[in-house]
């Protein structure tokens, strides 16, 4: 699945699920280091773990951050 961020410096991320979990994250665009990070982290998580420990992160005083669109992408999947 593409999910278009909103506010957030990356653009899109793509997010595929394997048997309820999340087999790959990539993001486009935004802190290439860090989300590749956030990325590795979450590989093998299950979308309601990701969720739970994403969601609500802000990027400075923006509403949101790239975890947390993340999180709302993973929400619309499931």
């Amino acid at each position: 699945m593409r999910y278009q961020t909103h506010g957030t410096c990356s653009t899109s991320i793509e997010i595929e699920l394997k048997d309820g979990v999340i087999d790959s994250v990539k993001f486009t665009g935004g802190c290439n280091g860090n989300l590749q990070g956030i990325s590795a982290l979450v590989k093998g998580m299950t979308p309601q773990e990701a969720i739970s420990r994403l969601k609500g992160i802000r990027c400075g005083f923006k509403p949101t951050s790239c975890p947390d669109q993340l999180a709302r992408a993973l929400e619309t999947m499931i």
